[in-house]
């Protein structure tokens, strides 16, 4: 009889597929910047560093540029038909992405490509559907209604949850794309929300796990929104927004948050939510090379994405008291 230490040193280990694609966009934000990313990214080495973490990885491209450009605002939004042929053109490719096996990794790009890679997902995935990780230094809960810039980066909850702008709410096959109890929003500045998003937070029963409550302990923290979002979805997508970072420590965000977390507690954050066997996808915002001429927070970011997308065997996640 083969002794069981043996047999599971024997047993294959399964290598996870990545497929990356780039959003240069930042037609949903405030300012330029963003669209630079996919780039700045991939120059540094990006690509390499999740093969060297041993990852299978298929680089499909990006998508065309879309840079800012000064608008108008229209029944309060600013340049919603490009945002929303962004949306659509990312959800095609993240359909195609996860139709071929493998997991998307979505770089942009302002916060709005993520209502395209929800809805590419959610053209793959199982009846219970997908859940979201909203990692971010704000809840972007703004509305069109509410809204003093119209910009829609800070409306992609509202837009996810079926509210704001109804050519944008309505761009999937079903209205809203998420419930309330398929989103944790987590790692917010609570600072950042005013009344209007608190309301619309507390009204629509949302689970979320602001900034502060993730000092306090970030594993168990994060364990605990990725247990409640299994609850009620099958599979889990992880928006993350750099702007969730401390930018008087990591200033490569396209704004500043100085009430953000650190990089180590982002790092333990990151890790457990991709770590699980219901990762679906990452999404990575808000990245503006310009902040970062040396180089050196790309580089830390990347090694950081690089660790917490490669599974490590054996790993307990944190007990969660119910």
């Amino acid at each position: 009889m083969v002794p069981v230490t043996d047999m599971v040193a024997a047993a294959p280990v399964r290598v996870r597929r990545i497929g990356l694609l780039g959003v240069p966009s930042s037609a949903g934000s405030h300012n330029p910047g963003q669209e630079k990313a996919p780039t700045a990214l991939r120059a540094a080495g990006l690509v390499e560093a999740l093969s060297a973490a041993g990852l299978q990885v298929r680089d499909f491209g990006d998508l065309p540029v879309n840079r800012h450009r000064p608008t108008v605002a229209v029944d309060g939004v600013r340049d919603l038909t490009r945002v929303i042929e962004v949306v659509g053109d990312t959800a095609d490719r993240v359909e195609q992405i996860r139709s071929e096996g493998f997991l998307p990794l979505v770089v942009g790009g302002d916060c709005t490509i993520t209502l395209g890679v929800v809805l590419g997902l959610s053209r793959q995935e199982g009846p219970r559907g997908v859940g979201l990780i909203y990692f971010d230094g704000d809840a972007d809960l703004n509305t069109p209604a509410t809204s003093g810039s119209g910009v829609l980066d800070t409306m992609g909850m509202t837009h996810l949850l079926g509210g704001g702008a109804p050519a944008l709410a309505g761009i999937g096959p079903s209205r809203p794309l998420l419930p309330p109890d398929r989103v944790e929003l987590f790692g917010f500045d609570p600072a950042e929300l005013d009344t209007g998003q608190w309301a619309h937070l507390t009204s629509r029963g949302l689970h979320a796990t602001p900034a502060p409550a993730v000092r306090e302990n970030p594993g168990v923290r994060a364990a605990a929104a990725l247990a409640r979002l299994q609850r009620a979805a099958g599979t889990v997508l992880v928006h993350f927004d750099v702007d969730v970072l401390d930018t008087g420590a990591f200033p490569l965000a396209n704004f500043p948050h100085f009430a953000g977390l650190t990089m180590a507690e982002v790092a333990t954050c990151l890790t457990l939510f991709c770590a699980d066997d219901a990762f679906a996808g990452l999404v990575l915002t808000e990245v503006n090379p310009d902040h970062d001429p040396d180089g050196v927070l790309l580089t830390t970011l990347i090694n950081t994405l690089a660790a917490a997308l490669t599974p490590t065997p054996g790993a307990e996640r944190p007990t969660v008291v119910p």
